[in-house]
């Protein structure tokens, strides 16, 4: 039976902003501002759930939805260095940080490994067969996690994927064969936005291309 899996990122924080590590922080005023707006856009679901961090459970309150609690949603555990900056914990401990972003079965921090958090989000994944529409509100490391369980990426285009707050990832289908759909604004409809349209809270650009008055245009 086809499964489809929504997950939405919860709302900007304080930490956020700052670059901190996975921490226990809660909604700061203007993402609980966001989340309201989002609410009418939150796609019907047969159930809901979100991850046990306090900025989950408020956004999905933000969001008007009736979900429960999942601890295997939990953010990535990081040991030590939960609730740090990463230029501190850089300038700290250097030689971790780099066998952290290069070596998906290293915790230098104490916690868990990249491959322990895409374990664990594709555990909880593939136990969904036959639930119809879930919708999750989970960190973004576990949606990231997800999408690498899903698609068997290898555990390092982890670092490649970005998931911006406030926006829905869409998984159909079921264990060993899923289908994404990545990175929706939650807002209505399709088509250009309009003044009810709510914008993640940070744009990344990944690639420009520039052309000359005289070159033929991209393909």
């Amino acid at each position: 039976m086809t499964v489809r899996v929504m997950l939405i990122s919860p709302a900007m924080n304080a930490a956020l902003r700052e670059a901190r590590f996975a921490g226990d922080a809660a909604l700061d005023a203007s993402g609980v501002r966001a989340a309201r707006l989002a609410a009418p856009h939150v796609p019907e679901t047969d159930r809901a759930v979100h991850g046990p961090s306090e900025r989950c459970a408020r956004t999905a309150e933000a969001l008007g939805l009736r979900s429960t609690g999942e601890p295997g949603l939990r953010d990535w555990e990081l040991g030590r260095w939960s609730g740090a900056r990463l230029d501190e914990v850089s300038a700290r401990e250097p030689d971790g940080v780099a066998a952290w972003l290069g070596d998906p079965s290293a915790a230098p921090h104490g916690g868990e490994s990249l491959l322990g958090l895409c374990a664990r989000a594709g555990a909880w994944l593939d136990s969904l067969t036959g639930a119809g529409r879930v919708l999750a509100v989970a960190e973004p490391p576990l949606v990231r996690a997800a999408v690498v369980h899903a698609l068997a990426l290898p555990p390092q285009a982890f670092w490649r994927l970005d998931v911006a707050p406030l926006t829905l990832t869409e998984l159909t289908g079921r264990s060993g064969r899923w289908n994404l759909r990545a990175g929706r604004p939650l807002a209505g409809g399709s088509g250009d936005p309009d003044g009810n349209t709510v914008f993640p809270g940070e744009l990344v650009v990944d690639h420009v291309r520039v052309t000359t008055s005289d070159s033929a245009p991209p393909a």
